[in-house]
């Protein structure tokens, strides 16, 4: 019986080699890391970032920094894209924060207190670094309603965010883009810092002039408008942003350390 079971192994085993030369292999293509990422997104959404370049061209960015013009000088904002530290550099102080604590720096004989520290951290970064900002962790997507501004529509994704995921969870965005083109065309925002509970009062900024950097589209500049009943009315004011930097080096982290001096905001 022994005997019987080995002579019809080893005849299984010849069969099989004789037929293995009789296989196709097949090829399974490599999955990149970037596919991975693309598809986490919602069709939409992936179309935007798509019409400014990419969320894996961005992904791989470590550096932000720009600079704004204001009426007493310069503000100079530089941002670990990883970490989020943060440095703002105005002309009467400089506001930065370490990746734990926010902290202000007096120039000069100018006090500053604070008080809008909190508030103003990542504020700008968020309103530059659009769409790609809306590509964060723990960000939830819908549809909103379409956008009507001088004769033209634009689609509109509502952004929000799940419980405890940043200093202001509540706050909510929609980014209204071109149909055809995919690019981003205006951004609706509430403002709940300090506050309880979702805000209905969305105030709206305009993007429609846009520059490439290391094959990323960004804005030149931004536009606040009026705004009545939900929609944007007269243009209010616009902010123009130079010397822009977008690199996959990452800062010098000993920037946003805090200095001696410094005042540490709880």
């Amino acid at each position: 019986m022994k005997k019987l079971s080995f002579v019809l192994l080893l005849a299984l085993l010849i069969t099989a080699c004789k037929n293995e030369s009789k296989l196709e292999s097949t090829v399974i293509e490599d999955v990149s890391i970037d596919d991975i990422t693309t598809s986490i997104y919602p069709e939409s959404i992936t179309k935007i970032f798509d019409a400014h370049g990419g969320i894996d061209n961005w992904n791989k960015m470590q550096t932000l920094a720009f600079t704004m013009k204001k009426p007493n000088g310069k503000e100079v904002t530089t941002v670990n894209l990883k970490t989020r530290a943060e440095l703002i550099d105005m002309p009467t102080h400089m506001q930065g924060y370490d990746g734990e604590s926010i902290w202000i720096k007096d120039k000069g004989e100018n006090k500053n207190d604070g008080s809008r520290a909190g508030f103003y951290r990542g504020l700008m970064m968020y309103f530059y670094a659009m769409p790609f900002i809306v590509g964060d962790d723990g960000i939830i997507y819908e549809e909103a309603e379409s956008l009507e501004f001088e004769g033209k529509t634009y689609p509109g994704i509502l952004i929000s965010y799940e419980a405890g995921v940043g200093a202001s969870p509540d706050d909510q965005y929609i980014v209204y883009y071109d149909a055809e083109t995919g690019q981003m065309q205006w951004l609706g925002y509430t403002v709940t810092f300090g506050k309880d509970g979702k805000s209905k009062n969305f105030k709206f900024i305009r993007y429609n002039d846009w520059q490439t950097i290391n094959g990323l589209v960004l804005p030149n500049s931004i536009s606040w408008h009026e705004y009545k009943d939900k929609t944007p009315t007269a243009l209010r004011n616009t902010v123009m942003f130079s010397d822009v930097i977008v690199s996959d080096e990452a800062p010098d982290n000993s920037m946003f350390t805090i200095p001696e001096g410094a005042k540490v905001i709880d």
